[in-house]
């Protein structure tokens, strides 16, 4: 079982192509949105608050599990799955939450 460090240490990588992959920017863009929806962690605020860290760590390990039980293999390119573990790495380092993946 992976913890919300292990996900956002392996997904923070993926960073480096939003440089040269505007869809893939834009596809983990409506993921983190999606993502702050389902934890509560949106408003009407311009910048919305950060997300709880125990919250979005109990989503991700949720959403692993779900992985796990179809088989899921990481591929090469951008999935669903990418986007989403991308949207939960990104959202783990926009918002500082776990002292051991701080930069």
């Amino acid at each position: 079982m992976f913890s919300l460090a292990e996900i956002s240490s392996a997904y923070r990588t993926r960073f480096a192509e939003f440089a040269f992959e505007p869809a893939f920017v834009a596809l983990v863009d409506q993921h983190v949105a999606d993502v702050r929806t389902r934890l509560g962690a949106d408003g009407p605020e311009l910048e919305p608050p950060a997300p709880d860290a125990e919250r979005l760590g109990d989503y991700a390990l949720g959403f692993l599990d779900a992985l796990t039980e179809i088989d899921w293999r990481e591929p090469v390119g951008h999935d669903y799955a990418v986007c989403r573990l991308t949207a939960i790495s990104w959202l783990v380092h926009a918002y500082d939450l776990l002292p051991e993946v701080r930069d």
